[in-house]
């Protein structure tokens, strides 16, 4: 921030210009906190455009101020993507895009900011899965709520690639039918089986009927019973 002497028309950072009646103090947000500064400072680089009515896409060029430390442009009207230049900013300590329109994924490279304590990307429309490792793995569901397209972790929706694929396997009712179908089959084999063998077994019984001359025996057995018909005719026609 600087200011232009109206004496000199040279223009000086804020923090430098000294007054005996008052200094110029600021309050920001940075880190999630308000903080009031009694003093400008020249050591920490920081944009504060939070509670505006700014329009539009977030200019990519923000990624070339490498020295950034704060970058604040919550409750605005802002859409489009968030900027994958915002991973050169190395030293980025605090980003708040809370209560835009922004829409899209969050860039997978933005998991690159070591130095990045604070995120906060609430109330928009993103969508797609949270990235992963470092900075990301320390932030809180507070950090991304009323954006109903994101997955992954911390969020309870899960962003492995389980949820919303299908599946290999077959629905549970075709492996139903397909079990009937086996076990219908299994039970017809076990009745073709038995029947199979039943009628080797008959064969074999009556083959060795025939060579171990059993037809004498059957035939013995046909001559009493001939005899036991005979004997009841008769004694019907007695009493008669």
């Amino acid at each position: 921030m600087k200011m232009i002497d109206e004496s000199s028309g040279i223009r000086e950072y804020v923090g430098n210009i000294y007054s005996y009646y008052y200094t110029n103090s600021l309050t920001v947000t940075t880190k999630g906190l308000d903080l009031e500064l009694p003093r400008v400072l020249t050591t920490d680089m920081l944009i504060d455009l939070s509670r505006n009515r700014f329009e539009g896409h977030i200019p990519s060029i923000i990624g070339d101020l490498i020295g950034l430390r704060t970058l604040n442009l919550s409750d605005n009207r802002l859409e489009g993507i968030i900027p994958a230049s915002l991973h050169q900013l190395s030293v980025l300590e605090s980003l708040d895009l809370s209560s835009n329109k922004i829409s899209g994924e969050i860039p997978q490279q933005l998991a690159s900011l070591k130095s990045l304590e604070v995120l906060n990307l609430s109330h928009n429309h993103l969508a797609g899965c949270i990235p992963k490792g470092k900075q990301f793995d320390t932030f809180e569901n507070s950090s991304y709520q009323g954006n109903d397209g994101l997955r992954g972790l911390p969020l309870s929706k899960d962003c492995g690639g389980n949820e919303g694929v299908p599946q290999a396997t077959t629905p549970f009712g075709k492996d139903q039918e397909e079990e009937e179908g086996y076990s219908t089959m299994i039970s017809w084999q076990a009745v073709l089986m038995g029947y199979g063998c039943g009628f080797v077994i008959g064969l074999s019984i009556i083959y060795i009927m025939l060579s171990t001359q059993y037809p004498a025996w059957f035939s013995r057995m046909d001559i009493k019973l001939e005899h036991k018909i005979l004997m009841r005719m008769k004694r019907h026609k007695k009493r008669h």
